[in-house]
């Protein structure tokens, strides 16, 4: 079937194609991947170097100190890599008595960060050039500075007003007491030398040497749980897929602790009813797409944890056809109901993808959680650490209960769509409570109703909050609106990117007849490049 490229979006941008790819938020960082491809490097090569570079040029998603996550496919097969830390020793459920919920910022909301160790993993699988070399545009842009984009110097300002007191985080990310504007140079010597010394030992400085003795330092000195043996015992897992068909598309995401898997119930639970003979803009199919996300993320907040707690209820479990089936049948098909679920978490992520001439493509995602995550930076270091502490319950009868050595729930996610023998996409879409949400509308975009991929990138979003609500954006038609909210939907409305929480989609599909067709979200800074 012919793609549909023309529609009554608005868009700013037109899909990119070429044999070689990167797609991701920030150009700066774009560029660096791209130059790994012309340099000789695959696929892997160059989503490294994007992700490392992102830790400069887009320090309000993420950092040195982030969490990863990626599915690549290696020109054969599919590979998951879960690079997400576990909590430090000292985390009893005792520790947080009396609060209410975990904390969000601070020392106590840091757990082992795992994106350092999915660089070097991938580099020693996949990669073809040196890993050093994959550093070089990040240092240099990190040494010269690099000139601040417009979104993320949004990010940036509002940032500072939440984490001021964090330790560091003033003095690194503000120095003159205020931060950089759009166009404003900014530059981060103390992360170059740490990216220096990571690319230099393979990353043993950062989980064994001196890095990782100046963050537990800084986490003795605030009273956090750290240690040097939390650090170095980090490692990452080559985990795999877990999948769910839809006609002779499938959708892949990696396995719990994650979110993904609640993108995969949705579009298991919409194989289940009519939604094939609606077309994309009608509210009848949005009406659908919103209960079947509604009881997908009420089973991801009841049962999603670390894979090893989760024995009541499996992945497998919750992803067995008959069970799906049966939440189909609960869905009202012209009435909103309320099945008692609320999203995950905000949060601040970047994505992006890569793809080479060779067939090699790459879906990584990594993240701080919370923008600029715990808002703690280690003093001399330019490390600024994730918060993923925050996305522990502490319900003691939830899986999800905080304890030592624990991954957190998760909601980072990479996506990728497969067809019966060969790959379709490598995708994503940063933002929290919009992921799961988000590639399930991606992928029905791009395949059921066959948008070419800046065409359903730029299409407006939709997301739901909690009870009724459903946050929609702007651009959505009255006439759907209007349908929606006749069904029972409780709507609210946001600017494509005034809180920036319809999140960032960046895409990467294959073409017919070879090469790839890219797009990036016009809500964020990025771009999609190539050659």
């Amino acid at each position: 079937m012919k793609l549909r490229t023309s529609h009554s979006y608005p868009s700013r941008r037109s899909a990119i194609l070429a044999d070689n790819m990167v797609v991701t938020s920030q150009p700066l960082a774009a560029q660096a991947g791209l130059s790994m491809l012309t340099k000789g490097g695959n696929a892997a090569d160059a989503a490294i170097a994007t992700a490392i570079a992102l830790t400069v040029v887009e320090p309000t998603g993420n950092g040195v100190g982030s969490d990863a996550f990626a599915i690549l496919w290696d020109g054969e097969k599919l590979h998951g890599l879960n690079a997400s830390g576990r909590s430090p020793t000292d985390w009893s459920p005792e520790r947080f008595a009396g609060l209410e919920e975990m904390p969000i910022h601070g020392w106590e909301s840091v757990t082992v960060p795992g994106a350092v160790s999915a660089w070097v993993s991938i580099s020693e699988r996949f990669g073809k050039l040196p890993f050093e070399a994959l550093f070089e545009p990040a240092i240099s842009y990190a040494q010269n500075g690099f000139i601040v984009s417009p979104k993320i110097a949004q990010l940036w300002a509002r940032g500072l007003g939440i984490l001021s007191k964090q330790p560091g985080f003033a003095d690194h990310f503000a120095p003159n007491g205020q931060t950089p504007q759009a166009g404003e140079r900014f530059s981060n010597p103390s992360l170059a030398q740490t990216l220096r010394q990571i690319a230099e030992t393979r990353g043993k400085a950062f989980y064994e040497g001196a890095l990782a003795q100046a963050i537990v330092t800084s986490s003795k000195a605030h009273g956090g749980a750290m240690t040097l043996d939390d650090l170095a015992a980090h490692k990452p897992d080559w985990c795999g897929t877990i999948s769910k068909g839809f006609d002779d598309v499938t959708l892949h995401e990696i396995p719990p602790n994650g979110q993904g898997i609640a993108a995969l119930m949705a579009l298991g639970i919409l194989s289940h009813t009519d939604i094939r003979q609606k077309d994309a803009d009608d509210p009848l199919a949005i009406h659908l797409q919103i209960e079947a996300m509604k009881l997908a993320l009420w089973d991801a907040e009841e049962y999603v944890a670390d894979g090893d707690h989760m024995a009541a209820v499996t992945a497998d479990d919750l992803l067995n056809d008959d069970y799906l089936a049966a939440r189909a049948k609960l869905i009202d098909p012209k009435k909103a109901q309320d099945f008692g679920v609320g999203a995950p978490k905000d949060g601040g992520t970047v994505y992006l993808t890569a793809a080479d001439a060779s067939g090699m493509m790459v879906s990584f995602i990594q993240s701080n959680y919370a923008g600029f995550g715990s808002g703690v930076v280690v003093p001399g270091t330019g490390i600024h650490l994730q918060n993923r502490g925050f996305g522990f319950s502490l319900d003691p009868n939830s899986p999800n209960y905080v304890g030592p050595n624990k991954r957190p729930f998760q909601t980072i996610i990479p996506g990728f769509l497969m067809g019966p023998d060969k790959p379709l996409m490598s995708f994503g879409v940063m933002g929290g409570p919009m992921q799961a949400q988000g590639h399930l509308q991606m992928v029905l975009r791009t395949q059921l109703w066959r948008q070419e991929v800046q065409m359903a990138v730029d299409a407006p979003r939709w997301r739901i909050t909690e009870g009724l609500g459903v946050a929609c954006e702007t651009t959505l038609s009255k006439l759907i609106c209007d349908a929606l909210t006749a069904m029972g939907h409780d709507l609210s409305f946001e600017e494509p990117d005034a809180a920036f929480g319809f999140g960032g989609a960046q895409l990467i599909h294959c073409l017919p007849d070879g090469g790839y067709a890219g797009g990036s979200d016009p809500r964020k800074d990025g771009m999609a490049v190539g050659y």
